[in-house]
């Protein structure tokens, strides 16, 4: 997945906003909490995961716990090509969901889940 797919990606998802925070971080958020980031200037990436697959994916070339957010379960990917595109994209999905997950049920309504093809 290349950079204008992965913010196409992240754009599609319901609700979803770009941002940019502390000067070179590329923050893409749902009703104003984070759920992926992109550093603009060495191109990792942070999503956050399931704990059911935190150390799965930790565990693979290229992702590693992500500084700061991985106590929340965060990991952090060398570039937006560490995984198949397939495999990106449903970690967004999965990290938009999360997210989406945490809100305030008046919020989470209005957000419906979004196509797992796309």
């Amino acid at each position: 997945m290349n950079l204008d797919q992965f913010r196409a990606k992240c754009a599609a998802l319901p609700g979803a906003t770009r941002d940019i925070k502390w000067q070179t971080r590329e923050v893409w958020s749902v009703a104003g909490k984070m759920f992926a980031v992109l550093s603009l200037d060495s191109g990792h990436l942070a999503v956050k995961v399931g704990k059911d697959r935190f150390l799965e994916l930790t565990d693979r070339p290229g992702v590693s716990p992500a500084p700061y957010l991985a106590r929340h379960g965060w990991i952090a990917l060398d570039n937006t090509h560490t995984l198949p595109a397939t495999e990106l994209a449903a970690l967004i999905n999965t990290s938009w969901r999360l997210v989406r997950d945490k809100l305030p049920a008046k919020v989470r309504h209005t957000l419906p889940l979004p196509d797992q093809s796309q």
